[in-house]
């Protein structure tokens, strides 16, 4: 029901745009007009390095309270110290890390310590599933998404990564994709008003495959919040080199992984190649390394490091 003049105008506006954008689609091969595009870039590819949270998964507490902390080897105060020590341009900050109660006092000494120590906070990270079904659980997700867009405000980080989700047993990929693009159009509405880029991430299930991302990308509202989170070693299909490719161009951040498993079967990254790819797509923003091999982070994330940093200069 229109209840006024605003609203009213509001409603030709976005039967207008409805019109054009299906006028667009079958023009178009399909893809509405409206959907999201990639972003517009200026000048040629500029990278800067910085490192995930999650490379120290092994020793990081998780969702800690005030006394687990204090018998931890280690904390994100020091994988801030960590990261300024190799004189990184920033440190990614993930949400698995972060104490139980989460306060802005606590938001604020991470700022406080990463801007002392002349990092930025390149991005946050969940690990939400928006495939679920109405109810509790998917509320809890969007709940999550909306917090941490506020944490990543805070922060001053400019995006978050997001995950897809899985198709839930006995139900459609079809049905679970929807859910997804809602959740997802649901939460940039938010994001945009905090200045927060949503990144979807290529993490299995519903984004094993470009094609599988693409369609999901094509549901989403067309907004300069939204991108995808290009990480180099997740795709497990036949080329994953090729399959890189065709997301790099959506990419508002960007992980790179020191392994790779092409049909499943694991092997160590072409990182040269990884960053040509964002290269050739013109990508600007952060690269941020992901460690997860077997090796001790403190002894195998520097050499990495300097390599990318050689990479990303060339």
């Amino acid at each position: 029901m229109v209840h006024n003049l605003a609203d009213l105008l509001i409603s030709r506006r976005d039967a207008l745009r409805f019109g054009v954008a299906t006028a667009a689609s079958a023009l178009f091969g399909g893809r509405p007009m409206l959907a999201a595009t990639p972003p517009q870039r200026n000048g040629k590819s500029h990278m800067k390095l910085s490192l995930a949270a999650y490379s120290f998964n092994r020793v990081l507490p998780k969702n800690w309270t005030p006394d687990q902390l204090s018998d931890a080897k280690f904390s994100l105060e020091k994988f801030i110290d960590f990261c300024a020590e190799q004189d990184l341009d920033g440190c990614e900050l993930t949400a698995y890390y972060f104490p139980k109660e989460i306060t802005n006092e606590y938001l604020m000494s991470l700022k406080e310590r990463s801007f002392r120590l002349g990092l930025d906070i390149s991005g946050t990270a969940i690990g939400n599933d928006f495939c679920l079904p109405e109810g509790e659980a998917r509320e809890r997700n969007l709940k999550m998404c909306r917090d941490w867009i506020d944490y990543s405000a805070a922060l001053g980080a400019p995006a978050i990564r997001i995950f897809a989700g899985y198709v839930p047993k006995g139900e459609t990929e079809e049905i679970a994709r929807e859910r997804c693009i809602a959740g997802i159009n649901q939460s940039l509405e938010y994001a945009a008003t905090k200045g927060v880029s949503l990144a979807l991430e290529n993490h299995g299930g519903i984004t094993a495959t470009p094609a599988q991302m693409l369609k999901i990308i094509e549901g989403v509202k067309s907004s300069p919040w939204f991108g995808v989170n290009f990480d180099g070693g997740n795709f497990s299909t036949a080329d994953p080199y090729a399959d890189l490719e065709k997301i790099a161009p959506y990419a508002v951040n960007a992980q790179i992984k020191v392994e790779m498993s092409p049909s499943g079967k694991k092997e160590p990254a072409d990182l040269a190649r990884v960053v040509k790819i964002l290269k050739e797509a013109n990508y600007r923003g952060f690269l941020v390394l992901e460690y997860e091999a077997k090796e001790e982070p403190l002894d195998a994330i520097p050499p990495y490091l300097k390599s990318l940093r050689e990479l990303i200069a060339a």
